[in-house]
C-alpha cells in the first residue's frame, strides 16, 4: 500500500506550494510572522511559512492622484474652484504599510488640505501667473509630511483654475484695456519716430534747395501716375523765373 506514503508527501507539497509567492518587478512584498514584521520581500519567487506568515504586496510604481476639486478663498478674496494632480511613489514598502492605514488615501486627503492652505495665501493673480512657482511649493510641503510614511510627492500640478463669471468678465475687460493701451502706445511711438524722420529730412532739404525742388518733381511725377483726370498743383514761382523775364532784362 502505497497511499499512507503519498497522503503525507501530498500534504507537504500541499504545504509548500501554498507558501510560493511571486511578487512582480514592481512590487515589494512586506511580511508579518504572527502579526510582526518579519522582512521585505523583492521580485521574484519567494516563500513564506503558511498560516505563521502573511504577505502584503506594495506597488512601487509612480501613482497618478487626481485632487478633487477644492473651494478656496485667495488672499485677496476672490472665491475660485481648483483641481490638481499629484504623482507620488512609495520608496519605502515597510513604512507605507506599518506607519499609516492606507497611504494611498492618506496621500490623497493631505494634498486637498495642503492645496487649500497654500492657494489660501496667494493672491489671485499670483495663482495665475506663477503657477509654477507654486507647485514646486505645495509638492516640497507633501513630500516633507508624507517621508515619514515612506511615500515621495514628486511633483504636484494645478491643472484647472476656476474663476466666477463676475471676474471673468471683469478680467476680459481689463484684458481689453490692456491691448488698447498697446495699440496706442505702439502708435504714439509711431508718429514720434516718424515725426523726427520728418524734421530730419527737412533739415537735408533745407540745406539744399535743387534737393526740395527734385523732390518736387519726383511728387509730379507720382501723381501722374495715379492717371487722375485734373491735377492742379502748385509751382513756386522760382522754377519758372528764368523763363518769365523779359527779353530787355536779358539784355542788361
Amino acid at each position: 500500500m502505497i497511499w499512507p506514503i503519498l497522503i503525507p508527501i501530498a500534504i507537504v507539497l500541499g504545504f509548500v506550494v501554498a507558501g510560493i509567492r511571486i511578487v512582480n518587478q514592481y512590487e515589494n512584498g512586506i511580511i508579518f510572522r504572527l502579526g510582526r514584521f518579519a522582512g521585505t520581500r523583492r521580485p521574484g519567487l519567494n516563500v513564506i511559512i503558511p498560516v505563521l506568515d502573511r504577505m502584503v504586496v506594495v506597488d512601487m510604481r509612480t501613482v497618478a492622484r487626481e485632487v478633487p476639486p477644492q473651494d478656496v478663498i485667495t488672499r485677496d478674496n476672490v472665491s475660485v474652484k481648483v483641481t490638481a494632480v499629484l504623482y507620488f511613489r512609495v520608496i519605502d514598502a515597510e513604512r507605507a504599510i506599518i506607519q499609516v492605514d492606507d497611504f494611498l488615501y492618506a496621500t490623497s486627503q493631505l494634498a486637498q488640505t495642503t492645496l487649500r492652505a497654500i492657494l489660501g495665501q496667494q493672491d489671485l493673480d499670483d495663482l495665475l501667473s506663477q503657477r509654477e512657482k507654486i507647485n514646486k511649493h505645495i509638492q516640497e510641503v507633501l513630500d516633507t509630511h508624507t517621508e515619514p510614511w515612506g511615500i515621495k510627492v514628486s511633483n504636484v500640478e494645478v491643472k484647472d483654475v476656476d474663476l466666477p463669471q463676475e471676474m471673468r468678465r471683469a478680467m476680459a475687460k481689463q484684458a481689453e484695456a490692456e491691448r488698447e493701451k498697446r495699440a496706442k502706445i505702439i502708435a504714439a511711438e509711431g508718429e514720434f519716430q516718424a515725426s523726427e524722420k520728418l524734421a530730419q529730412a527737412s533739415d537735408v532739404l533745407g540745406r539744399s534747395p535743387a534737393s526740395l525742388q527734385l523732390r518736387y518733381l519726383q511728387t509730379l511725377v507720382e501723381i501722374s501716375a495715379e492717371k487722375n483726370s485734373t491735377t492742379i498743383f502748385p509751382v513756386p514761382i522760382d522754377m519758372i523765373s528764368a523763363w518769365l523775364k523779359s527779353p530787355a532784362q536779358e539784355k542788361k
